[in-house]
């Protein structure tokens, strides 16, 4: 039986890699933000908030940190930011796949690396301690 807890792990990782892909797709289409000018500034947050990418992406993130705050409310966060972590990697591979992203070889150990620390973190307790309230 899959416990709450990996429920909303999968939901972190899913969200939060999915959201941030959204995202920077849909700022993508937006395009550059460099002016400082307040005029400019409210002019690209209006584009971006009336991009469906954007709008996809912000939601999924605001479902990644509904369920980040409800698991760390019965897991170690040691333990829930190193097993969510997993999440990195696939960004970089969706930034890979999707957006056509060139990822150089050192950052794919870096990744691969990664995935060896989740797999490790992933086999301890989720929790260590229980406080009383």
């Amino acid at each position: 039986m899959v416990s709450k807890t990996n429920i909303c792990l999968g939901i972190i990782v899913i969200a939060n890699a999915l959201g941030n892909i959204a995202l920077g797709y849909g700022m993508r289409q937006v395009g550059d933000i460099s002016s400082f000018s307040p005029v400019e500034l409210f002019s690209s947050g209006v584009a971006a908030m009336a991009n469906p990418w954007v709008l996809l992406g912000v939601v999924l993130l605001i479902a990644y940190f509904a369920a980040h705050t409800l698991v760390l409310s019965w897991a170690d966060l040691s333990y829930v930011l190193l097993v969510t972590s997993i999440g990195y990697v696939l960004v970089a591979l969706m930034s890979w796949l999707l957006l056509g992203e060139s990822i150089s070889v050192s950052r794919w150990c870096g990744t691969f690396l990664i995935t060896a620390g989740v797999v490790l973190v992933g086999s301890t307790p989720t929790a260590t301690a229980r406080t009383g309230a």
